[in-house]
């Protein structure tokens, strides 16, 4: 059997799986794609980013109408996510491939370690002004971050809200919009630099990943406890870290 009948179905468990937890899924999808023989930089991270975004703009509606996204972070935070993810994406095509998966696992690993430790800083509740402030400057770096590593940035999102006092449920969906503010800005930035659509391929992995959206964030807004939300996050993570790092850089 042909490797592109494979994508739909994968991709639908992963975008089922990824959108109960706030982010877009680029973190399976662009490892997936390349290890199924696509171009890492000009095919998969560009499609891996459009599914980001569809993955997480079609969570986001669903939370958004459940009252699940603190908005008052939700938009500074996607807004500065989306305007330094372009700088990223420009830094990205002056790297080497190995060199960008590495990072890529790096920070898929670091996330992972975060979600399953039970360390979380005793700090007050922050005020408005200060929420502003952590979504700028946070959105800032995380906004390169992703640019240059291909992603929507949600796998640091959720640790970073979790950290800062909000309920993993809140945090997971929160990140579903400031993922999709970023993604979309770093998807255009790689479709204008490097790459090659195939809308063959493209067009049935949109629709199977919208289809697992909506179904994983229906049951996550039902049914998932905040705890729940953590193991899975941290175990996926740091599963897809452990494989890209041993299959891609050491071996």
């Amino acid at each position: 059997m042909h490797t592109a009948y494979l994508i739909p179905p994968i991709f639908f468990g992963i975008a089922f799986l990824f959108s109960m937890l706030g982010m877009g899924g680029s973190q399976l999808y662009i490892p997936v794609l390349f290890w199924l023989g696509m171009d890492f930089k000009t095919q998969a991270i560009p499609l891996g980013m459009l599914l980001n975004v569809v993955n997480s703009s079609s969570a986001a509606w669903t939370y958004g109408r459940r009252g699940l996204i603190d908005w008052k972070v939700a938009v500074p935070f996607g807004v500065a996510m989306a305007s330094f993810a372009p700088l990223g994406a420009r830094v990205n095509a002056t790297l080497p491939t190995k060199t960008i998966i590495l990072i890529f696992a790096l920070f898929t690993m670091a996330a992972g370690i975060l979600m399953l430790s039970r360390w979380k800083p005793k700090i007050r509740k922050l005020s408005p002004r200060r929420w502003v402030l952590l979504s700028v400057s946070a959105g800032s770096a995380l906004g390169f971050a992703a640019g240059l590593i291909g992603r929507g940035g949600g796998s640091f999102v959720v640790p970073l809200l979790y950290i800062a006092g909000l309920d993993p449920r809140i945090a997971a969906a929160t990140s579903a919009m400031v993922v999709t503010f970023s993604g979309t800005s770093s998807f255009v930035s790689h479709i204008l630099t490097a790459a090659r659509p195939d809308w063959f391929v493209w067009g049935p992995c949109v629709a199977s990943v919208f289809a697992g959206s909506q179904a994983g964030s229906r049951l996550m807004a039902r049914r998932l406890t905040s705890g729940s939300i953590k193991v899975i996050f941290g175990a996926v993570l740091l599963t897809v870290a452990t494989i890209l790092i041993v299959k891609e850089v050491i071996l």
